[in-house]
């Protein structure tokens, strides 16, 4: 007999859904929508559909793997468990604790994931990564701006007299918001699409604006120059709530309209019409995540704010400088439930150079690798590097679900649970502020374990077995202690199945900002603390023709790696059976100048690596734009990370995945 139980969608994703999950003999089979659930309401994407398939899988992982003689062969938990931690030991005995690697990411969500960082913690210390491959160059630019990154409540932009969505298509990654727009548009607003690709959510906007790749930030600063110029800007804000606005005077000053507008290929009466488009409150921005991963991302955020911020946008209904909204994560334990106290030492790499600094360690060399929540051989920038470097550490141990182009790699793969069988909570700081639960609604096939149990178990063999002997509900109790003093608790979320969080809907309404000065920050302290230089600039790409002409003259297309429609980043493309291919979208004045036309094979190469894919035509899109999604695994023709760079944004804690040019030409 089929049941109908309420679930929560574990994905890395913007919307955060409520789910309607059937099972049938303690068998998934289909997964809906939750028409009940506040902001989702019933309404869920294929990559949410396709947990069905992907938690029953005959591809799955059933049993732990070893590899031997390189080939895998199935073991028991006993044995992998025994080995890994003598392995373990001896590492800590013999090079100390920080010869193990961390490499951690966001493949599954649900807070008791975060329970690695734990284990690795009590261990003594690890190697661990800092940064982040997908959002840290604007998270960490908000911080210098405002003191923290936080955005409006979804439903403030229904406030909005006109909305800017900057670099971001919605329609493809959060839905949710989508429909927000369509509902914001019937009331009489307004909306602006920036973005170098005519997308779905273009094809909405009252206007596209095409901008040329890694312009974004020059683009806004143009705006606040013409703002100034026609007397638009805030005045009352700018003088009682900012610091280092004279700054910021200067810098605009610096270029001409007209060379804003050959930079970033944006005609100078479009720049003029988007400051009276802001200067029009309230007026709300959108950003997406995709122009922060270019070597002047943070900088990028940073004018995108400041331009918010002239204008007097923030803090008020329907405005905002909206990027993420951490208050969301920010509602939660984990201090508590990583205990990073019990570190008794550690070192960091940055995420996006993990590689040359696991090539290049010493005192001590990587003796191995951890991978939990990723596949960081097709993630990672510069998978050439990356192979390399994950190839040579003695052991590397991969928790998964399925043989991924990491995982193939591995020394030992542990088969982990989906979702759907383990009990967690989900929540999502990138749009709503809603925590979902999630229970257990079928068991693991084979043996398959949560990853609670697995390092429950290693805990138990490495001497720290006492910092894991709770219960999973005395866990997620231990995440909700904040929550708790506010009259929060999780009887209440497993029975309502979603909470509203206590956040600040409007943030900065009562212009206290969390930045040194307790203003908005033109010019940054917390900058001037860590990198020693707070100011903004007029920073354009590491690869273009303004900061490097001869490598523009060999490789003249920018190259965008934008999210897959189908897949979430890697995961589902082994689901989706022999229509996975790569994929190379290209501008018509490419195809023009290089005759080609739709289903040609070429090659798409740089200094980097190369990667042979299929034409597409993008009849809209910006000039000498090429994009290949990201995600693909090896064997349906391997990542576009292949081509890109592993350089780090300006403000040390972003990826430069966008910033990257390519030539390419057709195979016969």
């Amino acid at each position: 007999m089929a049941i109908v139980r309420k679930a929560a969608c574990p994905l890395n994703c913007w919307d955060s859904c409520g789910f309607q999950v059937t099972i049938e003999n303690g068998r998934v089979t289909k997964v809906e929508g939750d028409p009940d659930h506040p902001i989702t309401k019933g309404k869920i994407c294929a990559r949410g559909r396709m947990l069905e398939a992907r938690t029953n899988s005959p591809e799955r992982l059933m049993h732990p793997l070893k590899k031997v003689n390189g080939q895998f062969q199935e073991i028991s938990w006993e044995q992998a468990l025994d080995e890994i931690a003598a392995e373990m030991l001896r590492i800590k005995e013999t090079y100390g604790s920080t010869a193990v690697l961390h490499s951690h990411d966001y493949a599954n969500n649900g807070i008791l994931k975060n329970l690695d960082q734990r284990f690795f913690n009590c261990y003594g210390g690890v190697t661990e990564l800092y940064g982040s491959l997908c959002w840290g160059s604007g998270i960490e630019a908000q911080k210098w701006d405002f003191g923290n990154a936080w955005s409006h409540a979804p439903n403030d932009v229904l406030n909005s007299r006109n909305i800017i969505i900057w670099g971001r298509n919605v329609a493809r990654t959060n839905m949710h918001f989508y429909e927000k727009l369509l509902e914001a548009k019937k009331h009489g607003s307004h909306l602006y699409v920036i973005d170098p690709l005519y997308n779905a959510t273009a094809k909405l906007a009252d206007q596209h604006i095409s901008i040329k790749p890694g312009m974004d930030g020059i683009l806004a600063a143009g705006i606040i120059k013409e703002i100034l110029r026609l007397e638009l800007e805030d005045k009352e804000f700018i003088e009682q709530y900012t610091h280092g606005f004279a700054d910021l005077l200067q810098l605009v000053n610096s270029n001409s309209l007209e060379q804003i507008s050959e930079m970033t290929e944006v005609p100078e009466e479009v720049i003029t019409k988007l400051a009276y488009i802001y200067g029009d409150r309230p007026a709300s921005t959108y950003m997406g995540l995709g122009m922060q991963r270019y070597e002047n991302g943070g900088n990028t955020i940073r004018l995108i704010d400041a331009l918010c911020a002239v204008s007097g946008n923030i803090g008020i209904d329907g405005g905002g400088a909206n990027y993420a909204n951490l208050q969301v994560g920010q509602s939660f334990a984990f201090d508590e439930l990583t205990l990073a106290g019990r570190k008794q030492s550690f070192r960091q790499f940055s995420i996006m150079k993990q590689a040359e600094e696991i090539l290049a360690a010493k005192d001590p060399e990587i003796k191995m690798i951890f991978v939990t929540c990723g596949n960081p051989l097709t993630q990672l920038p510069d998978t050439n590097v990356a192979e390399k470097a994950f190839s040579s550490a003695g052991t590397l141990v991969a928790v998964d679900q399925f043989m991924t182009d990491t995982a193939m790699l591995a020394d030992y793969v542990l088969p982990a649970a989906t979702a759907f069988e383990e009990e967690d909570i989900y929540y999502s700081s990138m749009y709503h502020h809603y925590v979902n639960y999630g229970p257990q609604l079928v068991p693991s096939p084979g043996e398959a374990k949560p990853d609670l149990w697995i390092w429950t178990q290693l805990a138990d063999r490495l001497g720290f077995g006492a910092d894991f002997e709770f219960t999973r509900e005395e866990w997620l109790n231990m995440t909700l202690v904040p929550l708790a003093e506010k009259g929060y608790s999780l009887e209440a979320l497993k029975e309502q199945h979603t909470l509203e969080l206590p956040v600040n809907k409007i943030p900065w309404q009562d212009r206290k900002f969390n930045t040194r000065t307790g203003k908005f920050e033109f010019t940054s302290s917390l900058g001037e603390e860590k990198m020693g230089n707070g100011k903004l600039s007029l920073a354009v790409p590491k690869e273009s023709k303004w900061r490097n002409p001869a490598l523009a003259q060999n490789y003249p297309y920018s190259l965008l790696t934008i999210h897959p429609m189908r897949s979430n980043h890697s995961q589902n493309y082994h689901l989706l059976g022999d229509t996975v291919k790569v994929k190379v979208e290209i501008a018509a004045n490419i195809a023009d100048d290089r005759e080609l036309k739709n289903g040609d094979f070429v090659r798409v190469w740089n200094n980097r690596g190369e990667v042979k894919g299929y034409i597409s035509i993008l009849p809209a899109a910006h000039p000498n734009t090429v994009n290949i999604d990201e995600g693909i695994w090896k064997k349906f023709g391997g990542s576009v990370n292949q081509l890109t760079s592993s350089t780090e944004s300006d403000n040390g804690l972003g990826s430069t995945l966008y910033d990257c040019l390519v030539n390419l030409e057709k195979i016969e």
